[in-house]
């Protein structure tokens, strides 16, 4: 069963058309590339899978299950919407850490706001907070940042800032894993350093979706890769076949460009 189906969906922003159409599905364990244009529609599609924007059609579903029908009220969007996006995991291009709290803090932040909505949690705080720090701790040991654990966003360097990042995501055991541009606001050394965490987690079988302009990155690190164009999925296959082999001549200008 594919982790991810996304049927039809569509967006528009007054009468500018973002999305338009797309469809596409995600088996477990994969990674996806998305490419194009700025303003191709790449973030607003993540924002839609993430229930930060309300799609004006189509369904998204997870592990077979119907998250968003857009042919619902739009009250049943608000319905259980905290649930439905823990479901995915999103790092943003800016990092969009907590500058009052400290690396840790910011990872381990939203378990200990789920945690106390649990039945046992006055009788049992001190053991879930124990648990939530280590597995904090463990996330940014895995992001080799278990020597800054205590530092504050503005005491990190811009790749650290977007490791902290990725751990916060990886916190909530989310079924898929979002990256919105996650290299654009770092130079070039540090952009380095971020991109061998993803690999990393590619490596070990993570569900990702990535919106990146990293065209080298995105052919090596996908097991899938689309092509957005205007609001459309232009085309989409294997690495090989959209790099190697496009079929649509858009698809051919957009790569002969990175390729200069």
């Amino acid at each position: 069963m594919p982790i991810l189906e996304v049927e039809h969906l569509r967006k528009s922003f007054g009468a500018t058309r973002v999305l338009d159409d797309i469809s596409f599905t995600m088996e477990p364990g994969t990674a996806l590339s998305i490419i194009g244009s700025s303003g191709s529609g790449k973030t607003t599609l993540l924002r839609c899978l993430n229930f930060l924007e309300r799609p004006d059609a189509g369904i998204i579903r997870v592990k077979g299950e119907t998250l968003l029908d857009a042919a619902s009220p739009a009250s049943d969007f608000q319905r259980n919407i905290r649930l439905k996006r823990l479901h995915f995991g999103l790092v943003f291009q800016s990092f969009n850490l907590f500058p009052q709290y400290t690396a840790l803090e910011n990872v381990t932040l939203a378990e200990k706001l789920l945690a106390r909505e649990k039945p046992d949690w006055k009788d049992n705080k001190s053991a879930y907070l124990k648990s939530i720090e280590e597995h904090g701790c463990a996330l940014l040991a895995e992001m080799g940042l278990q020597d800054r654990m205590g530092n504050y966003p503005h005491q990190l360097s811009g790749g650290q800032c977007q490791r902290v990042a990725i751990a916060r995501a990886l916190a909530l055991n989310p079924d898929i894993l979002c990256f919105d541009e996650p290299t654009s606001a770092l130079d070039p050394e540090l952009t380095g350093e971020v991109l061998r965490v993803i690999r990393s987690l590619a490596d070990r079988s993570t569900t990702m979706i990535i919106v990146t302009h990293e065209m080298s990155f995105a052919r090596d690190v996908a097991d899938h890769v689309i092509f957005m164009d205007s609001g459309t999925i232009c085309e989409q296959g294997s690495p090989d076949e959209v790099f190697l082999h496009p079929q649509q001549e858009r698809t051919r200008q957009f790569l002969s460009h990175y390729a200069d």
